[in-house]
């Protein structure tokens, strides 16, 4: 386990995001200086795991059902001679879980209750970014069934267009099927920057793809790598960097309209990882990593009052991880360390930071 003198990294974290909020008011942006008023407190990751090989981008989790004290956290490490690294509820790495020999991971996800035949299998996915790629493994014996992997934009003939990075999984709860919506490190701004598949699985050892849709407004200024979806409500989120995030229904027959753009100018610089924790009623908290500022931003799952698809800025929660890019949150309770469920954020220094969702919240509301 990695050692972090804490007080030194809060203090760094604090200072980032002053400078962060002073350059906003100096480059004309919304994000101001009272935006920083409400960052008061820095919280502690409970846990940073072990160090990957090279370099730490995106986590997932998966929650076992049969005791959620032994759920697995997955961390992708962006590398041509990558993996998908697993971790226990402290960081230390499961080295039977890890898959290894990956060319270049960018981000992960897993899903749950996948139909294959009369039983069903959760997986994990992973966008494999040099060999273009949807990578599917069996969980929780991390079996691959893709059958060397499904390809992705195919077709596509744009610089870095077929070059996978975001990637995340969408379980209908009106009928069962399984999709898996993925971006790439470049694409076009005609609305089509995102494909969804529909997956199917064959048998619980082999599974294939459909596309069903393109779809996704672009703006063209860096990239689109996160992406988060809400089962439950039925939407999909992701950050266009530098912009904001967008907002789409993730049910492919209710069509591409773009629901919502939001937290324009509340970002220092790259609007980076996404999760949301959910609270009975459809309610919750939309979290989004302010990569350069060391903090969360906040905005409402359920929306505003005026409409579901108006997200305002709820606040800001500063926090350890540095230069986060891919964030996660299950919102359930683990275990004593996390009664309120966990946040895994990527940070510099090959690791992850794991935090206590009691901890963020307590933060967020003060």
């Amino acid at each position: 386990m990695i050692k972090i003198d804490f007080k030194t990294a809060a203090i760094a974290a604090l200072a980032i995001s002053a400078a962060a909020c002073q350059q906003n008011v100096e480059a004309g942006n919304t994000a101001t200086q009272e935006d920083s008023t409400s960052v008061v407190k820095v919280v502690e990751a409970v846990y940073v795991s072990d160090q990957v090989r090279f370099d730490t981008d995106d986590p997932a989790i998966w929650v076992n059902p049969k005791d959620a004290s032994k759920s697995i956290i997955f961390g992708t490490d962006k590398d041509e001679n990558g993996a998908l690294f697993a971790f226990d509820l402290k960081g230390k790495i499961i080295a039977d879980k890890v898959v290894d020999s990956l060319q270049r991971p960018n981000n992960a996800d897993v899903e749950y209750g996948l139909m294959a035949g009369d039983s069903a299998i959760d997986i994990a996915v992973v966008a494999e970014r040099f060999t273009h790629k949807i990578r599917v493994y069996r969980l929780p014996d991390m079996l691959p069934i893709d059958n060397g992997g499904i390809d992705a934009f195919v077709g596509e003939k744009g610089e870095e267009f077929r070059d996978l990075m975001g990637i995340s999984s969408y379980r209908n709860p009106a009928d069962g099927k399984v999709y898996v919506i993925v971006g790439r490190k470049n694409g076009p701004t005609d609305g089509t920057y995102l494909w969804q598949y529909e997956l199917t699985a064959n048998s619980p050892e082999s599974v294939s793809a459909e596309l069903v849709r393109k779809f996704g407004a672009y703006s063209g200024k860096k990239e689109i790598e996160a992406i988060a979806v809400d089962d439950e409500l039925g939407y999909i989120y992701y950050c266009d960097e530098n912009v904001g995030v967008r907002k789409y229904y993730a049910d492919p027959a209710k069509g591409n309209e773009e629901l919502a753009m939001f937290g324009e100018g509340k970002f220092a610089d790259d609007n980076e990882g996404i999760a949301i924790y959910k609270t009975e009623g459809g309610k919750g908290i939309i979290f989004v990593s302010d990569q350069q500022a060391t903090r969360l931003a906040a905005f409402p799952r359920e929306g505003a009052d005026n409409g579901a698809h108006n997200h305002p800025l709820l606040g800001y929660v500063a926090y350890t991880a540095l230069e986060t890019d891919g964030i996660e949150i299950v919102s359930q309770p683990l275990n004593k360390d996390y009664p309120k469920g966990i946040l895994v954020a990527m940070s510099e220094g090959k690791t992850f930071h794991l935090y206590s969702m009691k901890d963020i919240l307590e933060a967020l509301k003060k």
